[in-house]
């Protein structure tokens, strides 16, 4: 081939790898337009915006606003709706709700996974499928080749395989009876063994995975009141589960469990305050975040009502938690990320409509600004640790 027409083709391939988004650390937020909390009820606006997900770069000082997709999801549910591929390449959103066809003020359980290319420029919707109903937590294993849904409104997992960015399902796991309410789930690093959460139940079920094969393993751990979102440690040596509760305005829990005891088991169980929405494992393996309700959500009058939520850190020690900062942040708050070196925390505030962003040092939180998002923030995820 004539050396001169190879020009054009290596300046080709060169435009072609800067057009192709190269990060490294990405946070996914799920944004719920049916939302808006009146009176400290969950109501649906008049004509509200499409619900839609921000793709944020973490690795960005301050962290920075890559696109927003229009895709649907939900608030329902721990704020875990979104999960991100181990390479970066596309990420997976549920959809528990929907607008109730009948009836626009209100809404209906809804089965929805959708996939977004994140290497496209932009970021845009590729594929959807469905689940079961009430489709509301996902995880990837670390291979990249398995998906677990939670369907809240059925009692079971769907399964998926994935490949090229495509989901198939396989299989759907019953747990309990259609009021056990799967809620959260993720795979241990080895991808062999995954966790989910039962609020209807007040049970952790322990599920076994064999390549795309995955059952209950027929352990189920009790470890408080309404378990709701979980984390697993990078290294697959503990997990830590909020307990909900009731919303009556107790304190509630949070416990961690052994994952290298056999069987796993319970090993500590603390009060973190009213209603721990969500939690959060950050990349060190060595600490927590809780973003709890605190009250925020109340109705004015109500005895419970404070005029903050809260997002206590706590170190994971010996089998034991051990609280080391914590800050204020807004209302109805629901989910929190890590960036991968572990010193800056995300909070999603649904009454806001924002993401407040901290500096963390191990010892104390610092406000370091917010980003504004169109619609409520319920779910989000950030790059698996590598």
């Amino acid at each position: 081939m004539p050396r001169y027409r190879t020009a054009p083709a290596a300046l080709a391939a060169g435009l072609l790898a800067l057009a192709t988004p190269a990060w490294a650390d990405l946070a996914v937020s799920a944004n719920d337009g049916k939302g808006v909390l009146i009176n400290g009820v969950n109501t649906v606006p008049d004509n509200p915006p499409a619900d839609n997900v921000t793709i944020i770069d973490l690795g960005a000082t301050p962290p920075k606003v890559i696109a927003t997709v229009e895709v649907p999801t939900s608030l329902v549910g721990p704020p875990q709706s979104v999960a991100i591929a181990p390479d970066e390449s596309y990420a997976l959103v549920t959809a528990a709700t929907k607008l109730d066809p009948n009836d626009k003020k209100k809404t209906a359980p809804h089965n929805l996974v959708s996939v977004i290319d994140l290497k496209s420029s932009p970021p845009k919707v590729i594929g959807q499928v469905e689940a079961g109903l009430g489709a509301t937590d996902v995880a990837i294993n670390p291979a990249g080749t398995l998906a677990l849904v939670t369907n809240r409104n059925e009692g079971t997992v769907s399964v998926f395989t994935i490949a090229n960015k495509t989901l198939t399902p396989t299989d759907k796991i019953k747990l309990g009876d259609a009021t056990s309410g799967p809620s959260s789930v993720a795979f241990t690093p080895d991808g062999k063994r995954a966790l989910v959460t039962r609020d209807g139940d007040h049970k952790i079920s322990v599920l076994s995975v064999d390549g795309t094969t995955v059952k209950h393993s027929g352990r189920d751990i009790n470890a408080g009141l309404k378990p709701y979102p979980l984390g697993i440690s990078p290294k697959g040596d503990w997990a830590a589960i909020a307990n909900v509760g009731m919303g009556n305005g107790d304190a509630d829990t949070m416990s961690l469990i052994d994952l290298k005891a056999n069987p796993p088991r319970v090993v500590d169980t603390i009060t973190v305050g009213q209603t721990p929405e969500s939690l959060t494992v950050a990349p060190d393996g060595k600490h927590v975040v809780v973003t709890v309700m605190n009250g925020s959500n109340k109705p004015p009058g109500s005895p419970f009502l404070n005029d903050y939520g809260l997002a206590p850190v706590y170190a994971v020690e010996n089998g034991k938690f051990r609280k080391v900062a914590e800050a204020k942040v807004g209302h109805w708050c629901q989910g929190a990320a890590w960036n991968a070196a572990t010193n800056t925390l995300l909070v999603q505030c649904m009454v806001e409509q924002e993401i407040m962003v901290f500096r963390f040092d191990g010892a104390k939180l610092e406000p370091a600004g917010a980003i504004k998002v169109s619609g409520g923030p319920a779910g989000i995820a950030t790059t698996p640790p590598k």
